[in-house]
């Protein structure tokens, strides 16, 4: 679990990535748990769209892809998702 101090932090360096997937038509599929897992090794902070074509809300689209890819959301705001989960083999982000 994730502190406030800590989401506060991570929700600032989140600010200006760029989304790295969109979430559409079909929702969560599992090629996209699959290719989310893999960002969040590599980037440990991601920030994702979820389309207006999407059948599920955005909170419900952020709690089934963190449980998925065991990560946290560290927020959602509108149709944008932003998820943590830190790296096993090369931790970048220090979260304090």
């Amino acid at each position: 679990m994730l502190t406030s101090r800590q989401r506060a932090s991570l929700r600032a360096m989140a600010n200006n990535l760029e989304p790295v997937a969109q979430v559409g038509r079909q929702g969560v599929t599992p090629e996209q748990v699959r290719s989310l897992d893999e960002a969040l090794e590599a980037r440990e902070l991601i920030k994702l769209t979820v389309l207006k074509n999407c059948p599920d809300e955005p909170e419900s689209v952020a709690e089934t892809l963190a449980g998925r890819t065991r990560s946290e959301a560290v927020q959602v705001i509108g149709n944008k998702i932003v998820l943590y989960r830190k790296s096993r083999t090369k931790p970048a982000i220090e979260v304090k």
